[in-house]
């Protein structure tokens, strides 16, 4: 028996993604101070609007393409943090494991993404 969905918070996805952002939170704490306004804020937040854009879709549920729609925004900013932390795997700011690891995370939740979006119906009200 599946447990009722009440909130975004429930959603298995959303819980990956926050966790995943909060560790790039701290993973970037350590980088170089030169990479304040760059680098390390738009990681954060492009890490961080994946979960922003999981609770607007979560509350324009009601409208499918809407709700479709913000699971794409999610999407792309998953993509856009993968390239991120691309630029920190370069940099020499993160280890190659880190990477991986990180990397593996955004490609189950596109995984994820993307079966929400093919089963829209179960989510829209």
């Amino acid at each position: 028996m599946t447990e009722r969905i009440n909130s975004v918070r429930d959603l298995e996805v959303y819980q990956i993604a926050f966790d995943t952002a909060m560790q790039i939170f701290q993973m970037t704490k350590s980088f170089p101070l030169e990479e304040k306004y760059s680098l390390i804020d738009q990681i954060r937040h492009s890490s961080r609007s994946v979960c922003s854009n999981l609770s607007e879709a979560w509350r324009k549920r009601r409208y499918k393409a809407v709700f479709i729609n913000k699971l794409s925004d999610a999407s792309q900013e998953a993509g856009e943090t993968q390239t991120w932390l691309e630029f920190a795997l370069k940099c020499g700011y993160i280890t190659k494991q880190i990477f991986d690891k990180l990397d593996e995370k955004y490609e189950h939740i596109f995984a994820m993404l993307i079966t929400m979006a093919r089963k829209a119906d179960s989510f829209c009200k």
